[in-house]
């Protein structure tokens, strides 16, 4: 899949908006909208799952593998890290149980014994649940003749969805995977449809699309109103539309920092609330105001996350490549032994023919 800037921009606009989301929470400030960077990064999600499984055919389990790889070994880092923190009295809020942290390790969602909410031991890795979930859930659908894919994807996620809807229930397990919020897995896989198909709106309706998403973001983010996936998932679809059009449009360029900052995303993600709360700790020891302990927190996520992806996320995804590049050749499989008995029994029969001719 060629590299799209505008959805690497995306990637850590969201992140970006996450991190300000949390660094306003704990100094002080108010920037709620910033959650919806998640819906984004949900949107975009659907979107690469797609695009990538069309352009490149893969198995179900070769699919799961690949993506287990890319999400859990330095979201497991991290979440240890959580546990340890929390063993040696550095985070006193954090209650632990065996169940919590064997469902935060595997993606299970659990209710968290701290709060009773439906959180990891790491709560950000909330979303994990969900792309785990549609991972799980897209594997199934690439069972299926190509062409059918998308339906299932919508029968499933819709129907789930409307049960969620329809019904209320306190198990975790309903509560997440009924959310409304997995409809923008679909959104994402149906504008990565319309981009293979290269029917993607044109510049001018992308610019309006985006004009549109910035409004509408800015007016739930000052009036408070709207917080609902059902709000926030035609909002971000809108926006990954109009950006994708853009790039269609040749309107989008590379640009190396900002594109750093989308590679960069996952691990800002992951790892940005734990100097978040250092330097809120730091804030109120200090009295610093909001003006000042904001920006610092913001600052600090961004640079822990960049040192996890320098550190941590790279040399792993290497070590990974490395791995699979080092794999002993697959022995031929039975039918492949028979292919070969049968070319040697024709290229000697050809041999026999030709003696006999000569």
């Amino acid at each position: 899949m060629q590299k799209l800037f505008g959805i690497q921009y995306l990637r850590g606009l969201a992140a970006l908006a996450v991190v300000v989301f949390h660094a306003a929470e704990r100094t002080g400030g108010h920037f709620a909208i910033g959650a919806a960077g998640v819906d984004v990064f949900f949107v975009v999600s659907g979107f690469i799952m797609w695009t990538i499984s069309q352009n490149r055919p893969v198995t179900p389990a070769q699919f799961l593998r690949d993506r287990l790889e890319r999400i859990a070994p330095v979201y497991w880092i991290a979440t240890v890290a959580m546990v340890v923190g929390a063993a040696v009295g550095l985070f006193p809020n954090l209650q632990l149980s065996l169940g919590h942290v064997l469902g935060s390790l595997v993606f299970i969602p659990v209710r968290s014994p701290s709060t009773g909410d439906v959180w990891p031991v790491l709560v950000q890795g909330w979303t994990l649940n969900y792309e785990m979930f549609f991972y799980v859930v897209f594997a199934g659908a690439l069972l299926l003749p190509a062409r059918r894919r998308l339906a299932a994807l919508t029968a499933v996620l819709v129907g789930l969805a409307t049960l969620g809807l329809i019904f209320e229930s306190r198990n975790p397990l309903l509560v997440t995977y009924t959310n409304p919020i997995i409809l923008e897995f679909l959104l994402g896989a149906l504008i990565g449809k319309l981009w293979l198909d290269e029917r993607i709106a044109d510049p001018t309706t992308g610019l309006g699309l985006i004009l549109v998403a910035a409004l509408g973001f800015s007016f739930v983010g000052f009036t408070d109103a709207g917080f609902t996936p059902l709000v926030f998932g035609p909002l971000a679809a809108a926006l990954v539309v109009g950006t994708l059009a853009l790039e269609r449009g040749g309107l989008i360029d590379g640009w190396r920092p900002a594109a750093y900052i989308g590679d960069a995303s996952y691990s800002i993600y992951l790892w940005h609330t734990f100097a978040i709360s250092v330097v809120a700790k730091l804030a109120t020891a200090l009295s610093l105001s909001v003006w000042i302990a904001l920006p610092l927190a913001v600052l600090g996520g961004v640079a822990i996350g960049i040192a996890g992806y320098e550190l941590l996320e790279k040399p792993i995804a290497r070590a990974l490549k490395r791995r699979e590049r080092t794999k002993p050749f697959p022995l031929p499989k039975l039918q492949d032994w028979q292919a070969l008995r049968n070319l040697r029994r024709l290229l000697r029969l050809r041999w026999i023919r030709l003696r006999e001719n000569v």
